[in-house]
């Protein structure tokens, strides 16, 4: 009996690694959850998921002119897709720190105008939707090895800028009165911030795409906030859910024949759920 059970389960586990185009998968997924979770957390504790989320739908022109100047070509949607992000998310900072207008208010703004462009020049493309489909919902088993290089070196500075400024983000992102007093550069910091977001956005498109891109930022770091309060662990952790999440969403995507993006947001999902019950059930046990 167990010895079937266990060959059963090798053979599970194996065969969807015969095909490189899983082993590439697999390898995206995991580095872009772990760049995901790590920026997510300042994302979960500065209380900036709409910003995500408005971000995300703004590059839609940057990847629209993308393939309008590539004629289709895939190469070229990545850096018109950052600077999109980039200029969108410097958008934002500047009109809500330069006039009266508050942050939530820029970043409605921003988001609509940039979307609207977006669907505008996509719509001038007679066969955007077949085409252009994966950059909205992902398409993780469609990396290729120069994506998987691109992911690996702008995910890899993100997370090296963020070790190298980790004091200067945690104090702004737990007391920004604190950080003003220590004369800390509040405002570069902040800019810095939204475009380590952006760079992150853009290097997870292919994986989960546009429409889902926000759940990979703000699930994983919210299932670790539940579970600890120190920073360096919330990073940890919600690094290892998202890695995780990419894991066994690749599986079930699989063998279940659904979207991979799909899948690997909604095993996120489970998992928070499934602590936040956890941590619930805890909660009364103690009272």
């Amino acid at each position: 009996m167990y010895p079937v059970v266990s060959i059963f389960m090798i053979n599970f586990l194996l065969e969807p690694l015969h095909y490189a185009f899983m082993l590439r998968g697999l390898a995206a997924a995991t580095m872009v959850g772990i760049v995901s979770a790590v920026v997510g957390t300042y994302v979960v504790l500065r209380g900036m998921a709409f910003f995500g989320d408005a971000l995300a739908h703004s590059i839609l022109p940057g990847v629209a002119v993308g393939y309008l100047v590539g004629n289709g070509e895939r190469k070229p949607l990545f850096w018109w897709a950052l600077v999109a992000a980039i200029l969108s998310a410097l958008g934002i900072g500047t009109i809500s720190r330069n006039t009266k207008i508050k942050e939530d208010t820029a970043i409605g703004i921003i988001f609509a105008g940039t979307f609207a462009l977006g669907v505008a020049l996509i719509s001038t493309v007679n066969s955007y939707t077949v085409d252009l489909a994966h950059f909205l919902f992902g398409d993780v088993l469609g990396v290729r090895s120069d994506d998987l290089w691109l992911i690996f070196i702008f995910g890899g500075l993100a997370l090296l800028i963020i070790l190298a400024f980790y004091k200067e983000f945690m104090v702004l992102s737990f007391d920004p009165i604190l950080a003003a007093t220590l004369r800390l550069p509040v405002k570069l910091l902040e800019f810095l911030l939204l475009i380590l977001i952006a760079v992150t956005i853009v290097v997870s498109l292919q994986t989960v795409g546009v429409a889902l891109m926000v759940a990979m930022l703000v699930t994983p770091a919210a299932t670790a906030y539940l579970l600890t309060k120190r920073l360096p662990v919330m990073m940890g952790l919600a690094a290892l859910i998202a890695s995780l999440s990419g894991f066994i969403g690749l599986y079930l995507s699989y063998y279940l024949s659904i979207a991979s993006g799909a899948a690997i947001v909604l095993v996120c999902t489970m998992i928070f759920g499934l602590v936040w019950g956890g941590v619930e059930v805890m909660k009364r046990v103690k009272s």
